[in-house]
Protein backbone atom coordinates (compact mmCIF):
# COMPACT_ATOMS: atom_id res chain seq x y z
CA UNK A 1 0.00 0.00 0.00
CA UNK A 2 1.23 3.12 -0.92
CA UNK A 3 0.14 6.99 -0.62
CA UNK A 4 -0.87 8.87 -3.84
CA UNK A 5 -0.11 12.75 -3.54
CA UNK A 6 1.55 13.38 -7.01
CA UNK A 7 1.59 11.81 -10.20
CA UNK A 8 5.75 10.40 -9.66
CA UNK A 9 4.66 8.90 -6.52
CA UNK A 10 4.21 6.27 -9.52
CA UNK A 11 7.44 5.29 -11.44
CA UNK A 12 6.96 5.21 -15.23
CA UNK A 13 5.86 1.76 -15.41
CA UNK A 14 3.90 1.97 -12.46
CA UNK A 15 1.79 4.86 -14.05
CA UNK A 16 1.27 2.42 -17.18
CA UNK A 17 0.18 -0.28 -14.78
CA UNK A 18 -2.47 1.61 -13.26
CA UNK A 19 -3.42 2.99 -16.93
CA UNK A 20 -3.90 -0.71 -18.10
CA UNK A 21 -5.85 -1.47 -15.03
CA UNK A 22 -8.26 1.58 -15.44
CA UNK A 23 -8.75 0.22 -18.88
CA UNK A 24 -9.78 -2.95 -17.63
CA UNK A 25 -11.68 -1.38 -14.54
CA UNK A 26 -13.51 0.56 -17.64
CA UNK A 27 -14.54 -2.64 -19.75
CA UNK A 28 -15.78 -3.93 -16.24
CA UNK A 29 -18.05 -0.92 -15.93
CA UNK A 30 -19.54 -0.97 -18.91
CA UNK A 31 -20.32 -4.63 -18.50
CA UNK A 32 -21.44 -4.58 -15.31
CA UNK A 33 -18.63 -6.77 -14.14
CA UNK A 34 -17.12 -4.84 -11.66
CA UNK A 35 -14.49 -6.13 -9.14
CA UNK A 36 -15.61 -6.39 -5.50
CA UNK A 37 -11.60 -5.66 -4.90
CA UNK A 38 -12.52 -3.55 -1.83
CA UNK A 39 -14.89 -5.50 -0.19
CA UNK A 40 -14.74 -4.82 3.62
CA UNK A 41 -12.94 -1.55 2.96
CA UNK A 42 -13.96 1.46 4.62
CA UNK A 43 -12.93 5.12 2.90
CA UNK A 44 -13.04 8.62 4.26
CA UNK A 45 -13.75 11.18 1.53
CA UNK A 46 -12.72 14.83 2.92
CA UNK A 47 -13.54 17.32 0.04
CA UNK A 48 -13.16 20.93 0.18
CA UNK A 49 -14.81 23.57 -2.46
CA UNK A 50 -17.58 23.08 -4.90
CA UNK A 51 -16.12 20.87 -7.59
CA UNK A 52 -17.99 17.53 -8.36
CA UNK A 53 -16.83 15.41 -10.48
CA UNK A 54 -13.75 13.86 -8.22
CA UNK A 55 -16.13 13.44 -5.61
CA UNK A 56 -18.74 11.73 -7.20
CA UNK A 57 -16.29 9.77 -8.96
CA UNK A 58 -14.31 8.71 -6.02
CA UNK A 59 -18.34 7.69 -4.17
CA UNK A 60 -19.38 5.46 -7.17
CA UNK A 61 -16.06 3.66 -7.76
CA UNK A 62 -15.36 3.04 -4.39
CA UNK A 63 -18.91 1.31 -3.70
CA UNK A 64 -18.63 -0.09 -7.24
CA UNK A 65 -15.41 -1.85 -6.16
CA UNK A 66 -17.13 -2.83 -2.76
CA UNK A 67 -15.84 -0.06 -0.33
CA UNK A 68 -18.05 1.42 2.49
CA UNK A 69 -17.24 5.53 2.37
CA UNK A 70 -18.13 8.10 4.33
CA UNK A 71 -17.76 12.03 3.89
CA UNK A 72 -16.20 13.53 6.53
CA UNK A 73 -17.44 17.36 7.28
CA UNK A 74 -15.80 20.74 7.24
CA UNK A 75 -12.83 22.14 6.33
CA UNK A 76 -9.94 20.21 6.95
CA UNK A 77 -7.69 21.63 9.63
CA UNK A 78 -10.56 24.77 10.50
CA UNK A 79 -12.25 22.86 13.16
CA UNK A 80 -8.73 20.65 14.85
CA UNK A 81 -5.27 20.76 14.56
CA UNK A 82 -3.92 18.67 11.33
CA UNK A 83 -1.66 16.75 13.51
CA UNK A 84 -4.76 15.19 15.01
CA UNK A 85 -6.92 14.48 12.66
CA UNK A 86 -5.23 11.61 10.63
CA UNK A 87 -4.70 9.16 13.66
CA UNK A 88 -8.49 9.92 14.63
CA UNK A 89 -9.87 8.52 11.64
CA UNK A 90 -7.19 6.02 11.30
CA UNK A 91 -9.02 4.42 13.77
CA UNK A 92 -12.03 3.36 11.52
CA UNK A 93 -10.96 4.06 8.15
CA UNK A 94 -8.79 1.83 5.65
CA UNK A 95 -7.90 4.67 2.92
CA UNK A 96 -8.57 8.27 2.44
CA UNK A 97 -9.22 10.74 -0.42
CA UNK A 98 -8.88 14.22 0.39
CA UNK A 99 -9.04 17.52 -1.30
CA UNK A 100 -8.05 20.17 0.53
CA UNK A 101 -6.17 23.89 0.20
CA UNK A 102 -2.92 23.04 1.42
CA UNK A 103 -0.50 20.42 0.23
CA UNK A 104 1.56 20.39 3.25
CA UNK A 105 -1.96 19.65 5.31
CA UNK A 106 -2.86 16.93 3.19
CA UNK A 107 1.26 15.47 3.82
CA UNK A 108 0.79 15.90 7.77
CA UNK A 109 -2.69 13.64 6.98
CA UNK A 110 -0.75 11.38 5.62
CA UNK A 111 2.26 10.91 7.72
CA UNK A 112 -0.54 10.17 10.66
CA UNK A 113 -2.56 7.25 8.88
CA UNK A 114 -1.69 3.61 8.71
CA UNK A 115 -4.17 3.29 5.58
CA UNK A 116 -3.01 5.65 2.34
CA UNK A 117 -3.90 9.06 1.34
CA UNK A 118 -4.88 9.95 -1.99
CA UNK A 119 -4.86 13.45 -2.90
CA UNK A 120 -8.31 14.65 -5.07
CA UNK A 121 -6.48 18.19 -5.56
CA UNK A 122 -4.69 20.82 -3.79
CA UNK A 123 -3.24 24.07 -4.26
CA UNK A 124 -0.09 22.75 -5.15
CA UNK A 125 -1.10 19.46 -7.68
CA UNK A 126 -4.23 17.53 -9.11
CA UNK A 127 -2.90 14.41 -9.76
CA UNK A 128 -6.05 12.40 -10.11
CA UNK A 129 -7.35 14.83 -13.12
CA UNK A 130 -4.16 14.28 -14.84
CA UNK A 131 -3.92 10.80 -14.46
CA UNK A 132 -7.73 10.45 -16.07
CA UNK A 133 -6.90 12.64 -18.70
CA UNK A 134 -4.11 10.62 -19.61
CA UNK A 135 -5.81 7.33 -19.97
CA UNK A 136 -8.50 8.47 -22.54
CA UNK A 137 -5.25 9.90 -24.61
CA UNK A 138 -3.91 6.62 -24.53
CA UNK A 139 -6.73 4.80 -25.98
CA UNK A 140 -7.61 7.38 -28.08
CA UNK A 141 -4.10 7.75 -29.45
CA UNK A 142 -3.06 4.08 -28.59
CA UNK A 143 0.40 5.63 -27.50
CA UNK A 144 1.76 7.77 -24.73
CA UNK A 145 5.14 7.64 -26.65
CA UNK A 146 6.24 11.42 -27.80
CA UNK A 147 3.05 12.82 -26.62
CA UNK A 148 3.78 16.91 -26.69
CA UNK A 149 1.38 18.86 -24.08
CA UNK A 150 0.56 22.63 -24.27
CA UNK A 151 -0.42 23.78 -21.03
CA UNK A 152 -1.81 27.75 -21.46
CA UNK A 153 -1.92 29.50 -18.23
CA UNK A 154 -0.17 29.86 -15.34
CA UNK A 155 1.37 27.74 -12.88
CA UNK A 156 -1.55 26.25 -11.58
CA UNK A 157 -1.93 22.72 -9.67
CA UNK A 158 -2.83 21.07 -13.09
CA UNK A 159 0.02 22.22 -14.63
CA UNK A 160 2.27 20.77 -11.70
CA UNK A 161 0.54 17.60 -12.15
CA UNK A 162 1.21 17.55 -16.17
CA UNK A 163 4.78 18.34 -15.09
CA UNK A 164 5.16 15.83 -12.87
CA UNK A 165 3.58 13.07 -15.88
CA UNK A 166 6.66 14.34 -17.47
CA UNK A 167 9.10 13.49 -14.65
CA UNK A 168 7.42 9.45 -15.08
CA UNK A 169 6.55 9.30 -18.68
CA UNK A 170 8.43 10.41 -22.04
CA UNK A 171 6.41 13.13 -22.93
CA UNK A 172 6.72 16.79 -23.54
CA UNK A 173 5.24 19.55 -21.31
CA UNK A 174 5.63 23.10 -21.76
CA UNK A 175 3.81 25.66 -20.18
CA UNK A 176 2.82 29.28 -21.66
CA UNK A 177 2.14 32.07 -19.84
CA UNK A 178 2.25 35.70 -19.66
CA UNK A 179 5.63 37.06 -18.25
CA UNK A 180 5.89 36.91 -14.53
CA UNK A 181 3.48 34.07 -14.39
CA UNK A 182 5.90 30.98 -15.68
CA UNK A 183 7.44 28.14 -13.85
CA UNK A 184 10.51 29.12 -12.09
CA UNK A 185 14.13 27.91 -13.57
CA UNK A 186 14.87 26.65 -10.58
CA UNK A 187 11.67 24.67 -10.59
CA UNK A 188 12.39 23.46 -14.18
CA UNK A 189 15.48 22.56 -13.45
CA UNK A 190 14.62 20.01 -10.81
CA UNK A 191 11.97 18.39 -12.59
CA UNK A 192 14.16 17.64 -15.75
CA UNK A 193 16.94 16.18 -13.92
CA UNK A 194 16.35 12.28 -14.15
CA UNK A 195 12.91 13.13 -15.76
CA UNK A 196 11.83 10.25 -18.15
CA UNK A 197 10.14 13.33 -20.39
CA UNK A 198 10.55 17.43 -20.34
CA UNK A 199 9.04 20.10 -19.20
CA UNK A 200 9.91 24.04 -20.40
CA UNK A 201 8.34 27.48 -20.96
CA UNK A 202 7.20 29.77 -22.94
CA UNK A 203 5.61 33.31 -23.57
CA UNK A 204 4.92 32.47 -27.26
CA UNK A 205 1.20 30.79 -27.73
CA UNK A 206 1.43 30.77 -31.46
CA UNK A 207 4.76 29.49 -31.59
CA UNK A 208 4.19 27.18 -29.33
CA UNK A 209 0.97 25.50 -30.47
CA UNK A 210 1.35 23.84 -34.36
CA UNK A 211 0.72 20.79 -35.89
CA UNK A 212 3.21 18.87 -33.58
CA UNK A 213 0.92 19.58 -30.21
CA UNK A 214 -1.19 16.09 -29.58
CA UNK A 215 -2.56 17.73 -25.84
CA UNK A 216 -3.71 21.54 -25.89
CA UNK A 217 -4.70 22.08 -22.09
CA UNK A 218 -6.00 25.60 -20.58
CA UNK A 219 -7.26 26.52 -17.00
CA UNK A 220 -8.83 29.73 -15.21
CA UNK A 221 -7.08 32.73 -15.13
CA UNK A 222 -5.66 33.78 -11.85
CA UNK A 223 -8.01 35.35 -9.38
CA UNK A 224 -7.12 38.74 -7.33
CA UNK A 225 -7.92 41.91 -6.66
CA UNK A 226 -7.04 43.49 -10.12
CA UNK A 227 -9.18 41.98 -12.51
CA UNK A 228 -8.55 44.58 -15.06
CA UNK A 229 -4.88 43.99 -14.67
CA UNK A 230 -5.21 40.48 -15.08
CA UNK A 231 -7.18 40.17 -17.99
CA UNK A 232 -4.51 42.54 -19.94
CA UNK A 233 -1.94 39.91 -19.27
CA UNK A 234 -3.63 36.68 -19.82
CA UNK A 235 -6.08 37.97 -23.40
CA UNK A 236 -3.56 38.00 -25.50
CA UNK A 237 -3.04 34.15 -24.52
CA UNK A 238 -7.03 33.30 -25.21
CA UNK A 239 -7.24 30.03 -26.75
CA UNK A 240 -9.89 30.71 -29.78
CA UNK A 241 -10.64 28.45 -32.54
CA UNK A 242 -8.03 29.70 -34.58
CA UNK A 243 -5.42 28.41 -31.73
CA UNK A 244 -6.96 25.11 -31.47
CA UNK A 245 -7.40 24.50 -35.32
CA UNK A 246 -3.37 25.08 -35.44
CA UNK A 247 -2.70 22.11 -32.92
CA UNK A 248 -2.68 18.17 -34.65
CA UNK A 249 -6.00 17.75 -36.13
CA UNK A 250 -6.36 14.35 -34.24
CA UNK A 251 -5.40 15.81 -31.04
CA UNK A 252 -7.08 16.98 -27.90
CA UNK A 253 -7.71 20.12 -26.36
CA UNK A 254 -8.88 19.65 -22.97
CA UNK A 255 -9.86 22.98 -21.20
CA UNK A 256 -10.40 22.51 -17.42
CA UNK A 257 -13.38 22.29 -16.18
CA UNK A 258 -15.31 24.64 -15.26
CA UNK A 259 -14.18 26.36 -18.06
CA UNK A 260 -15.03 30.36 -18.73
CA UNK A 261 -16.15 31.25 -22.21
CA UNK A 262 -14.45 34.92 -22.79
CA UNK A 263 -11.83 34.22 -20.26
CA UNK A 264 -9.71 31.32 -20.88
CA UNK A 265 -11.38 29.74 -23.95
CA UNK A 266 -13.82 31.98 -26.58
CA UNK A 267 -16.60 30.24 -27.08
CA UNK A 268 -15.97 29.01 -30.50
CA UNK A 269 -13.02 27.59 -29.04
CA UNK A 270 -15.73 24.75 -28.17
CA UNK A 271 -17.06 23.99 -31.67
CA UNK A 272 -13.37 23.22 -32.95
CA UNK A 273 -12.97 19.15 -33.46
CA UNK A 274 -10.39 18.66 -31.26
CA UNK A 275 -12.36 19.98 -28.18
CA UNK A 276 -13.00 16.55 -26.03
CA UNK A 277 -13.70 17.55 -22.09
CA UNK A 278 -17.00 15.64 -22.10
CA UNK A 279 -15.39 12.19 -23.90
CA UNK A 280 -12.58 12.38 -21.29
CA UNK A 281 -14.10 12.73 -18.39
CA UNK A 282 -15.62 10.06 -18.22
CA UNK A 283 -11.86 8.19 -17.65
CA UNK A 284 -11.85 10.36 -14.06
CA UNK A 285 -13.58 7.45 -13.09
CA UNK A 286 -12.08 4.41 -14.10
CA UNK A 287 -8.55 6.54 -13.25
CA UNK A 288 -9.50 6.85 -9.84
CA UNK A 289 -10.72 3.39 -9.48
CA UNK A 290 -7.32 2.06 -10.65
CA UNK A 291 -5.78 4.81 -8.26
CA UNK A 292 -7.36 3.00 -5.41
CA UNK A 293 -7.21 -0.12 -5.79
CA UNK A 294 -2.80 0.61 -6.57
CA UNK A 295 -2.87 2.34 -2.92
CA UNK A 296 -4.67 -0.49 -1.13
CA UNK A 297 -2.44 -3.25 -2.59
CA UNK A 298 -5.14 -4.19 -4.79
CA UNK A 299 -3.88 -3.54 -8.33
CA UNK A 300 -4.14 -7.34 -10.20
Amino acid sequence: MGNFLKVDDLSGDELIAVLDRADALKEMWDTGRMPRSLAGKRGALWFYGQGFRNRVAFELGARALGADVSFIPGELGVHEPIEDIGAYLDNWFDFFAIRCKSHADLETVAARTRGPVINARTSFNHPCEIVGDLQYIRRERKSLEGLSVVFVGELTNLCMSWFEAARALPITVTQVAPAGYEAPPDLLARLNDGAAGRVRVSRDLYGSVSGETDVLYTDCWPKGADAEKTRDAFLPYQVTKDVVLRMNGAGFFLPCPPITRGEEISADSLGARQYRDYSAKEYLLHAQNAIMEWCMGRLD
